[in-house]
């Protein structure tokens, strides 16, 4: 069968303020070991508003309205530069918390989340004009008594909803003692379900494929749901693909930490290549442990709160349409278990093992796709600029292997990389932020080969010390839908079929 397709990529990021200080690991855990440190009084100066986080450069590249490529025309911290943005991208859009908190009880469907009557008539006409997909689901919302139930906060059967450091709503635990559906996991679970419902729906807006033409799901986050019988058994995927209303798709969960969405981009381009299925839709919800993550760090600099916004995003992986950029399959590069962990052995096998099964050099790859977090996010953490990292190692390797000399190192990390702008949620930044701009570089673009790169950690679930990481190449189409190894495309087929049937028909007349 012909090479699958990557055929659109949808993005969403939701700003969060209240859910950075309520429930990100960094926030929740300083007020267990130092509720009144100083960190927890200085940080709600440092929070940006929704229309600030609009207007930050890297917000918009990440939906589509600014290339990533024009990062390198400002200087940072971004944060310091002017740059008028809008709520809606060519990808996606920045959706505000409070829409979020109603989508959340939009995915709840087990009457867990309650919202306060006030809150509902303030958000449902911003849902009918937002989100009109989820519109009807949301007018079939009852108002709830939350302040009668604010005892079970303290209890900690629930977790609280705010907007505005108003209490709006809860989420209630879905059991006594089952830890895995305590209201903290059920928050988390939801947040990630919501989300990958939102960048579903963006992509669903934008492409040409019928959602009813979609036939399964593929969820990567780095969440994981389940009871205690089954701990991270899931299925996100298929609850997401249930609100957004994918009702002839089937699907499941993938989890690899910062690498799954690549390994997730193989698993879909290897199903629509052996035609079990002809569209699959690879999705992943934001994460809000990671809310605020490095805010210790951000504050102290008199900085933003940078991690503000959850991250998501979908992408869909189609048969060949003889136009969107087309997946190597044959050319994917992966890290062995016997690799080993050193950061050039990890880099050797992502990067060149893939271009060494297709004869090609690293300099024959327009652009590589990496690790694109934020340096406004991690440069003052303390992690560097990450991306430039990546690039650099990239560049030393074209040296070593002899396909560029060393003085071309720094061109080459110009001409090949680009700056990150994707927020610093785990798998959301690990290759997939460029799909969007990479189908346009492969279409419209002058660009023929790109190169996606996930790697991830997965020693953090301590079961092992191993890294872990895969890459993929995609190219331009040429416009033909051949079989492999043939050469000869579908619709030269048909044409020699039909001179063969004619001229059979002009010698049955004949004779």
């Amino acid at each position: 069968m012909s090479f699958p397709v990557m055929k659109n990529a949808g993005y969403v990021l939701v700003h969060t303020p209240d859910m950075i200080v309520q429930n990100g690991t960094t926030c929740s855990t300083e007020r267990i070991v130092n509720p009144d440190s100083d960190f927890l009084k200085e940080i709600d100066k440092h929070i940006r508003s929704y229309e600030d986080v609009v207007n930050y450069l890297p917000n918009q590249v990440y939906i589509g309205n600014a290339r990533p490529e024009e990062l390198k025309n400002y200087e940072m911290p971004w944060c310091k530069q002017e740059y008028k943005g809008e709520r809606k991208g060519k990808f996606g859009e920045i959706t505000p918390q409070d829409e979020f908190i109603a989508a959340m009880k939009i995915c709840d469907s087990f009457e867990l989340v309650e919202l306060t009557e006030e809150f509902i008539n303030e958000i449902k006409p911003k849902i009918e004009k937002n989100y009109p997909e989820l519109a009807d689901r949301f007018a079939k919302v009852k108002p709830y008594d939350v302040e009668g139930d604010k005892h079970l906060l303290d209890e900690h059967k629930a977790e609280g909803l705010y907007q505005d450091g108003k209490l709006v709503g809860i989420v209630k635990q879905a059991h006594d003692v089952d830890v895995n559906l305590n209201a903290h996991t059920i928050f988390e679970n939801l947040v990630v379900k919501a989300s990958g419902v939102l960048a579903a729906i963006a992509l669903l807006r934008t492409t040409s494929v019928d959602k009813d033409e979609i036939d399964y799901v593929i969820e990567c986050s780095e969440e994981a749901c389940g009871d205690m019988n089954q701990r991270g058994g899931g299925n996100f995927a298929k609850s997401i693909a249930e609100i957004a209303d994918l009702t002839n798709a089937s699907g499941s969960d993938t989890r690899g930490f910062c690498a799954a969405p690549l390994h997730s981009l193989i698993h879909a381009a290897a199903l629509v290549k052996a035609g079990v299925y002809k569209n699959v839709l690879v999705v992943a919800g934001g994460a809000t442990a990671k809310l605020g993550m490095n805010a210790k760090d951000h504050v102290k600099k008199d900085l933003p709160v940078f991690e503000d916004v959850l991250g998501a995003f979908a992408v869909l992986v189609s048969e060949n349409d003889g136009e969107s950029p087309i997946i190597r399959t044959d050319i994917t590069g992966k890290h062995n278990v016997g690799t080993g962990s050193s950061p050039q052995a990890v880099m050797t096998s992502l990067i060149t093992d893939g271009l060494d099964k297709a004869g090609l050099k690293i300099t024959d790859v327009d652009t590589y796709s990496v690790e694109m977090q934020n340096p406004d996010i991690t440069v003052p953490a303390g992690a560097g600029n990450v991306p430039e990292a990546n690039y650099k190692m990239i560049a030393a390797l074209a040296v070593k292997r002899g396909d560029i000399e060393k003085k071309e190192l720094k061109n080459l990390i110009d001409a090949k990389g680009i700056p990150g702008w994707a927020p610093t949620q785990g798998h959301i930044p690990s290759g997939v932020p460029y799909v969007g701009f990479m189908i346009d570089d492969l279409t419209t673009g002058d660009k023929n080969r790109a190169m996606l790169v996930g790697k991830g950690s997965l020693f953090l679930g301590r079961m092992t010390n191993l890294f872990d990481g895969v890459s993929l190449i995609c190219e331009r189409n040429d416009g033909s839908t051949a079989e492999e190894g043939s050469g000869v495309s579908k619709e030269e087929i048909k044409k020699i079929i039909g001179e063969s049937l004619r001229e059979l028909a002009e010698n049955m007349v004949q004779e």
